[in-house]
């Protein structure tokens, strides 16, 4: 059998017939409006693949619209300053994606004249972009024919052809998904077809709960048993590791002390509250800092969810008589009666809002 088809070898549906379904689909059934989808432009193609990184089109939009309200441009961008855009995605998580996005437009700009470069391997060497962005920034910019794997991809491949993972390693399974998604992509019409698959994946093929029934590609999908309406369950980990970690809310007045973050962890090159991993630890750093408290500890506890952990945070909220810490860049006292643009973790942003409201109402009873 011509390797061409090998893997469609017990299936009644050839290449060219699987990409006309699914790009039938997406023009009649897809996302067309969304709004990097205006202009075609190939700045804010990338902006949105980027921020689309293991996260989903509807958190992703009101901070796209923000975003590029802000930087029309890969020159003003470029021209920014860090903090200020650690500030506009604060909430939107994975912020090593911003810090990518700060360096590219450097690069973009000194190295291409603001041009992004229309082959791969140029746009493969840039930060954050790895091949699966590169082609969709190109399909999706230029209708250059390119696949992409992204979770949804994969998501629908799997099923498809009810691949099974077994024992080899991901790296091999990840090559074979590869070959398949370029046999399928087609010369013309590569546009409408990687926007379809991650369509298709988001909204019909999802991690939970498929609408097989209304699938475009039901009748030669193996993951559904469609006859008899059963499905079988695509068996992935959720377990994740838990951690706990300690927050020291220090306040004077109306200011909020927040020590910049030089670790190369989450939260980099953002601002929080000093972070301890035991209370004993933070009992030596007040004692060391010989910080005076004039009210008693007031805790706030929360869980924030990583893509590979979970964080149980628990916030002890002090306030001092004075403050002994001078303002540098890596630390600062945050006003909480003012707007200041610097990039801070959401957790830490949504304590921050609790004390401004628990503040301005004892202003009021005062």
């Amino acid at each position: 059998m011509n390797q061409k088809y090998k893997y469609f070898k017990i299936y009644d549906m050839e290449n060219w017939k699987f990409a006309q379904i699914i790009v039938n689909w997406q023009h009649q059934f897809g996302r067309n409006n969304l709004p990097w989808q205006k202009n075609n432009d190939v700045y804010s193609i990338w902006i949105s693949e980027i921020m689309l990184q293991q996260t989903q089109v509807k958190t992703v939009v009101p901070y796209f619209k923000k975003f590029i309200h802000t930087f029309n441009n890969i020159y003003d961008l470029s021209k920014s300053d860090l903090n200020k855009i650690l500030h506009l995605w604060s909430g939107l998580g994975y912020y090593n994606r911003a810090h990518n996005i700060y360096k590219t437009s450097k690069i973009i700009v000194d190295k291409y004249n603001g041009f992004f470069p229309k082959n791969v391997y140029n746009l493969t060497q840039l930060p954050g972009i790895g091949l699966t962005t590169a082609h969709a920034i190109l399909s999706l910019a230029y209708n250059f024919s390119l696949p992409i794997l992204d979770s949804n991809v994969k998501r629908i491949l799997t099923r498809f052809y009810n691949l099974k993972k077994n024992n080899i390693s991901n790296i091999k399974y990840e090559k074979k998904l590869w070959k398949i998604i370029k046999l399928l992509i087609p010369i013309h019409h590569a546009k409408k077809f990687n926007q379809g698959m991650m369509d298709l994946g988001s909204l019909i093929c999802s991690y939970k709960n498929p609408k097989c029934t209304i699938c475009p590609i039901k009748i030669s999908c193996k993951y559904t048993k469609y006859k008899s309406h059963t499905v079988k369950k695509i068996q992935i980990n959720n377990l994740k590791k838990r951690k706990r970690l300690f927050y020291i809310v220090l306040q004077h007045k109306k200011y909020i002390y927040l020590k910049y973050r030089k670790k190369k962890t989450i939260w980099k090159k953002m601002f929080c509250f000093p972070e301890f991993y035991n209370l004993q630890d933070m009992q030596c750093w007040l004692s060391k800092k010989n910080i005076q408290k004039i009210y008693h500890e007031k805790y706030y506890h929360t869980n924030h969810k990583f893509s590979h952990f979970e964080l149980k945070m628990i916030f002890i909220h002090i306030t001092i008589k004075n403050t002994k810490f001078k303002k540098n860049k890596h630390n600062l006292w945050y006003n909480i009666q003012e707007k200041q643009h610097i990039g801070i973790p959401k957790p830490i942003y949504n304590i921050l809002i609790q004390i401004t409201n628990q503040f301005h109402k004892n202003e009021k009873i005062i």
